[in-house]
């Protein structure tokens, strides 16, 4: 995880486009400037951005579904709940599944847990469109080889 850059994913662990699932690890760092003000002597994973974490698990997957020719955009949160507290350290689980595609948009339900247990969950409204700008997809092509996205996958979907 690199938690300034927004990149909250650090592997792709399994990915099934048949079945409309994906689970990922993320390692949350040990320290973050985000850390400092989140919360003085008591550091906390700021819900913002475990909610920013399944939005991005559940990215990758609509990309792989929609063999990586539309970016799926963040469009509405929905049943957000911080079950209990991640601190810095703790090594993530995010899984997501889709529920519902079409006419340009995805809903998905993720979850995070650590160690087995339940700590947050969320259902994601996504918009899919082309993607906006060549750079935007070059820098997608990046990061999916950065973290282990099997494009094998798009071909057995």
């Amino acid at each position: 995880m690199n938690l300034e850059y927004f990149q909250l994913i650090d592997r792709i662990a399994a990915i099934n486009v048949g079945e409309r699932t994906i689970t990922v690890d993320a390692q949350v760092p040990q320290t973050s400037t985000i850390f400092e003000g989140h919360f003085p002597g008591y550091p906390l994973m700021p819900g913002v951005l475990l909610i920013e974490a399944m939005a991005q698990t559940s990215g990758w997957l609509l990309i792989a579904m929609l063999k990586f020719e539309r970016m799926p955009f963040l469009a509405a949160v929905k049943e957000a709940k911080m079950r209990t507290f991640i601190a810095p350290g703790e090594a993530l689980k995010i899984e997501a599944r889709v529920a519902h595609e079409g006419s340009g948009f995805a809903v998905t339900e993720a979850k995070i847990s650590v160690d087995g247990k339940l700590k947050c969950n969320a259902t994601l409204t996504f918009r899919h469109v082309p993607f906006p700008h060549p750079d935007l997809r070059a820098h997608m092509e990046v990061m999916a080889t950065k973290i282990g996205f099997p494009k094998q996958a798009i071909a057995n979907g």
